[in-house]
């Protein structure tokens, strides 16, 4: 996995956070598994005492790990994890598919995503139906640039959110802006040819628009629910494709070898 600039900026420090934090995001270490002790990522990493425990300390704050007294540094349970935080998102899409987070995040979407488009329909001022329509007629002008797309895409589901005019509602869209962006770069760049084109995407768009301009709230939702259903279709065949092709390849020695 190519590294980022943050990762370049911060030297050692960054590496020895993104080695152990892909780790442990990957599986290599497990929840409840106990983490090498300091004097061997010390040594494993080449690094000083201070830069591992830093490291550590920037782990333990995204909820990765905890260290105590007599017992050491151990994984904690992935529920305990802060999965919004925007370097664990990086750790688990940054190898692709990723079949629990890709099904955690459409679920969380099929629950919040709907209501709040509901509530948008109650709520929504003449100003938030402007911006809806300057978001989507983004997406519009985006098509065939992927990750332009997907920006814009991820500005319209913003703008449903805050037309929501719920606080809390809005404090939570910020917080899972980088996933929805990430997911749908990722839904974009993996589309295949049974995919929902962007004019299917547009008009699945176009429809939660109408619905919250026209004031109707369970339309509004049923509306939203499709956008996350046909997205859902897309990112499952994708995954079944991917899957396909990394059995495929592992099964034939010539493209091992290779």
């Amino acid at each position: 996995m190519a590294r980022g600039p943050e990762y370049r900026m911060r030297g050692i420090h960054g590496r020895i956070i993104q080695n152990i934090g892909e780790a442990i995001v990957g599986g290599r270490y497990r929840p409840g598994d106990l983490m090498p002790r300091e004097s061997d990522l010390v040594e494993e990493f080449g690094a000083s005492r201070t830069a591992v425990r830093e490291a550590i300390k920037v782990l333990a704050a995204k909820g990765l790990i905890e260290t105590r007294q007599k017992v050491g540094t151990r994984v904690r349970p992935q529920e305990q994890w802060n999965h919004f935080d925007p370097e664990i998102i990086a750790w688990r899409l940054g190898g692709g598919f990723n079949d629990d987070f890709i099904r955690d995040l459409i679920e969380l979407r099929q629950i919040t995503e709907p209501a709040a488009a509901r509530l948008a329909a109650s709520r929504a001022t003449l100003a938030d139906i402007a911006e809806l329509e300057g978001a989507l007629r983004t997406m519009e002008a985006s098509k065939g640039d992927p990750e332009a797309y997907a920006k814009a895409d991820t500005a319209f589901h913003m703008k449903v959110f805050l037309a929501s005019h719920n606080n809390l509602v809005a404090s939570f869209a910020y917080t899972i802006r980088q996933i929805l962006e990430a997911t749908f770069k990722l839904h974009q760049s993996s589309k295949g040819p049974s995919a929902y084109g962007d004019d299917e995407d547009i008009a699945f768009h176009r429809a939660v628009l109408e619905r919250i301009s026209r004031g109707e709230p369970e339309r509004a939702a049923e509306a939203m629910s499709d956008v996350i259903a046909a997205a859902k279709r897309d990112l499952v065949r994708a995954q079944q494709e991917h899957t396909q092709r990394e059995q495929a390849q592992s099964s034939n020695p010539a493209r091992r070898a290779g």
